[in-house]
């Protein structure tokens, strides 16, 4: 049986889940989010809480019930407390600002770089001064699209290895390589 799959979701008060055959809708205070079951896996509600069961023991039903689950759970979250990702931007010259609802980042390319949030996502910008990194923050209340809008954003310029030049995670620790060296020994005849 699935560790996580058979752990129960507990539903707080102010969300209501409704159950429609294949399709779960979970709404709360921060919104509305919904999820349609896979073949193989149902979901119950009993006393409070959420219960995600499989029809069978095969290896696509195994593997669906712990996912399953966790997306229920994720969406529980989402609508209550949210989720959100943090960027730091390292280098000289590099800044992001909120242009509206997008952001505009200065990346050492001839142009600045415009990105458009997805619905649902908002961005937040704290300035660096001159030892901090500019950081941002994408916030929303479904989990996969906050992670993939941050690394959309990685993607424009990853941080490099020697100077650690980039768009990095919050707590991400990029490996650093030593530079060249230098001529041991003494003067080239």
């Amino acid at each position: 049986m699935s560790r996580i799959g058979k752990r129960p979701v507990p539903v707080p008060t102010g969300v209501t889940v409704t159950i429609d055959g294949k399709n779960v809708s979970v709404q709360g205070p921060k919104g509305k989010l919904s999820h349609v079951v896979p073949e193989g896996v149902s979901v119950e509600r009993n006393d409070g809480v959420l219960v995600v069961q499989r029809a069978s023991d095969s290896k696509t039903d195994r593997s669906l019930h712990g996912l399953t689950r966790t997306l229920v759970d994720n969406m529980v979250i989402g609508v209550t407390a949210g989720f959100s990702k943090t960027l730091e931007i390292n280098g000289v010259g590099y800044r992001a600002q909120l242009a509206g609802k997008g952001l505009t980042l200065s990346l050492g390319f001839s142009h600045p770089v415009v990105v458009t949030p997805p619905e649902g996502i908002s961005f937040t910008v704290q300035e660096g001064r001159a030892t901090e990194p500019y950081r941002v923050t994408v916030t929303g209340i479904d989990k996969q699209v906050v992670g993939e809008t941050a690394a959309e954003i990685r993607r424009w310029r990853k941080p490099e290895p020697y100077k650690g030049k980039g768009i990095k995670y919050a707590g991400e620790v990029i490996r650093r390589k030593a530079g060249k060296s230098g001529k041991v020994g003494g003067k080239k005849k």
